[in-house]
C-alpha cells in the first residue's frame, strides 16, 4: 500500500490497531463461550472485556516481544496479559494460532468486500446515469479497432454497466465464499477447545463456521476472493481502455475532464493526456498479479504450514486497497467523462456510408442475388471508398448489377441510421429493467 494510491477506510481495515482488535475480540469471545459452557469462571470472561475493550494497542510493544518470541500471536497474548491480570492465563483457552489469525482475515476481508460492493455501486451509479443520456447518441462500433456498424454511446455505457452488475453479484459470493471462522485447535480436531465455542464466536463476528479447517481454513476460499478480485480488475481496464481509445486525437469522442490548472506535460503545453484511465490500466495489472500468488497458497502440507502467510500479509492490503482505489478513480472518470456528439457523427460519416454496407448485402439477397455476387458487388463499391474515390451511395447508384435490383428509394433507406437503434430499447430493459 502507498498513500498515492490509497483511500483512508478501506486502509484502516489492514493496520496493526485494527488486526489487534480483531484478535482481541475474537479471544474475548471465545472466553464467553468457555464460561458459558462451564470451562472457565464467567467473572473471569467478563474481567477480560472490561480490562481491555477500551485498549488502545501498543504496537511498539508488541513488535518488543516479538522481536524476542520471534511470535506475532504469543507477543499479542503477552501484551493482552499485561492489561488483564491473572485472568489472562484463560486466554487462547484450546486454541491455535491460526484460529486467530485465520479468523481475523476473513472478517478483514468481508469489511473489504463490502467497501469494494459499495464502490460498484457507486461506478453502477455513474454509468448509468450515461447511458441513460446517451441511449441514442449515435456513435460508430469498432471491430478490430475498424469502423463496422453504427451504435450507440449509450450501448456501450450499458453493456459496461451489466460487467460491473456481474462484478458485483462475483463480489458478494467471493464475500460469501471467505466468511468463515475457524476456532478448532491444533490440527483442527477440536481436542481441547469445543465446537460450540467456535459457533459462538463466528455468530459474533457475523461469520460462520469453517466445515473442516485442519488448523488452517482451507485457502481455495481465499484464491476464489483474490482471482474475483483480478477479474474485477479486468473489467475496471476493459472500460478505462475504451475511454483512451476514445480520447485518442483521430478520434475524440470523449475524454477525461481536463479541469483548470491541469497539465498535461512538462514539455508540450497543448497536452491532455488519458492518465487517469492509463493509471487504471496500470493497477489492474497489480491487482490480477496477486491472482496467482492466492493459487498457488491452496496446497499447503498436510494439516497447515506457513507459506501462505507471508503472501496474504502483503496481498490482503494491497489488491484490496488498490482496487478500491481504482473503482473509486473509475466512476469518478464516467461520471466527469467529456462526450462529443458532434465529433462521433463526424467519425460515423468518415468512411462515406460504407457502414451502411451489411445492409445493402442482405438486401440484395432478398431480391434473389446471390450471397456470393452480393458480396462480390457491395465490396467492389466500397473498396474505392476506402481509397477516398467517391461516396459509397453515389457508387451504388451508379453499379448496374446493384441498380438492376434495388431502386434508388430503396438503395436510400438502406442509409437510414436510425435502422440500428430500433432495438435499443429492448437492450436497455434487459439491462436496467426499465420500459
Amino acid at each position: 500500500m502507498i498513500p498515492r494510491y490509497s483511500r483512508p477506510e478501506m486502509t484502516s481495515i489492514w493496520e496493526p490497531q485494527t488486526r489487534f482488535r480483531i484478535w482481541f475480540e475474537i479471544e474475548a469471545y471465545a472466553c464467553e463461550a468457555l464460561a458459558e459452557i462451564g470451562v472457565i469462571p464467567k467473572e473471569s470472561a467478563r474481567n477480560i472485556w472490561e480490562k481491555a475493550k477500551d485498549v488502545t494497542f501498543d504496537v511498539a510493544r508488541i513488535d518488543e516481544i516479538e522481536r524476542v518470541t520471534k511470535h506475532d500471536v504469543i507477543a499479542f497474548l503477552t501484551h493482552l496479559a499485561e492489561f488483564i491480570g491473572p485472568d489472562s492465563r484463560f486466554v487462547h483457552q484450546g486454541m491455535t494460532s491460526s484460529d486467530v489469525l485465520d479468523t481475523c482475515l476473513a472478517v478483514q476481508l468481508t469489511r473489504a468486500a463490502d467497501l469494494l460492493i459499495a464502490d460498484v455501486d457507486k461506478l453502477l451509479a455513474a454509468i448509468k446515469k450515461r447511458a441513460l443520456e446517451h441511449k441514442f447518441t449515435p456513435t460508430i462500433g469498432r471491430s478490430h479497432g475498424i469502423h463496422a456498424e453504427p451504435v450507440t454511446f449509450g450501448l456501450k455505457m450499458a453493456q459496461a454497466y451489466a460487467e460491473f452488475m456481474r462484478a458485483r453479484e462475483r463480489l458478494a459470493a467471493a464475500r460469501k465464499e471467505v466468511a468463515t471462522c475457524a476456532i478448532s485447535g491444533a490440527v483442527g480436531t477440536f481436542a481441547n477447545i469445543d465446537p460450540r465455542v467456535e459457533e459462538y464466536v463466528a455468530e459474533k463476528l457475523g461469520l460462520v463456521p469453517e466445515p473442516v479447517s485442519t488448523q488452517v481454513i482451507p485457502r481455495d476460499r481465499h484464491a476464489a476472493f483474490f482471482a474475483t478480485l483480478g477479474v474485477v480488475a479486468s473489467s475496471v481496464e476493459r472500460l478505462a481502455i475504451e475511454v483512451r481509445h476514445l480520447q485518442r486525437t483521430e478520434v475524440l469522442e470523449a475524454e477525461e475532464y481536463f479541469s483548470a490548472g491541469q497539465k498535461g506535460s512538462s514539455a508540450m503545453p497543448h497536452k491532455r493526456n488519458p492518465v487517469l484511465t492509463e493509471n487504471l490500466t496500470g493497477l489492474a495489472r497489480l491487482v490480477r498479479g496477486m491472482a496467482i500468488p492466492a493459487m498457488e497458497n491452496v496446497a499447503l502440507w498436510h494439516e497447515r504450514d506457513i507459506s501462505h502467510s507471508s503472501v496474504e500479509r502483503m496481498i490482503g492490503p494491497d489488491a484490496t486497497v488498490t482496487l478500491d482505489f481504482a473503482l473509486a478513480r473509475l466512476a469518478n472518470v464516467i461520471d466527469n467523462l467529456l462526450v462529443y456528439p458532434e465529433n462521433m457523427q463526424k467519425n460515423l460519416d468518415r468512411l462515406g456510408g460504407l457502414v451502411h454496407s451489411q445492409r445493402v448485402l442482405l438486401a440484395l439477397t432478398q431480391k434473389g442475388v446471390s450471397r456470393e455476387d452480393a458480396y462480390a458487388f457491395v465490396q467492389r463499391n466500397a473498396m474505392p471508398v476506402w481509397r477516398g474515390e467517391g461516396e459509397f451511395r453515389t457508387l451504388l447508384g451508379q453499379d448496374k448489377d446493384v441498380s438492376a435490383k434495388l431502386s434508388p428509394a430503396e438503395l436510400d433507406e438502406l442509409f437510414d441510421l436510425s435502422y440500428h437503434f430500433k432495438h435499443v430499447d429492448t437492450i436497455f430493459r434487459r439491462v436496467f429493467g426499465e420500459g
